[in-house]
């Protein structure tokens, strides 16, 4: 771990990880640019994915990578149009549900570089 890196895992905990996520995904299926990329199907697949990846990235066991190998973000991003509009509302909603979480300032600000840097990683358009 870097010196920069913090242990999220292990200062927020998995049930506050999970409830940002979840946090999120209550969002999704209302908003106009994110919404239609989510089917509804797969809605509960998506936020477990998004859980675990997070878990696993932010110090947690790794469980993703056992069911998921390493995580390929920008293939398996690929075909979604994911440009500045649909990256920065990802960033919107999910800073929302890390806000409802109360985290601590130093946690929120790790995180919405951690989120934002990973988020422009992704844009593909």
């Amino acid at each position: 771990m870097s010196e920069a890196e913090l242990p999220i895992y292990q200062l927020l905990g998995p049930e506050c990880l999970a409830a940002i996520v979840a946090g999120f995904y209550r969002r999704v299926p209302q908003d106009p640019i994110l919404g239609p990329m989510y089917p509804e199907h797969d809605l509960a697949g998506a936020e477990a994915r998004l859980r675990g990846f997070l878990v696993y990235r932010l110090g947690g066991p790794p469980d993703y990578i056992k069911e998921r190998g390493h995580p390929r973000l920008r293939m398996r991003h690929a075909p979604f149009v994911v440009d500045q509009a649909a990256r920065d509302r990802w960033m919107q909603l999910m800073l929302a549900a890390i806000d409802e979480q109360s985290a601590a300032a130093p946690y929120r600000a790790y995180l919405e570089k951690f989120l934002g840097d990973i988020a422009t990683f992704l844009i593909n358009r």
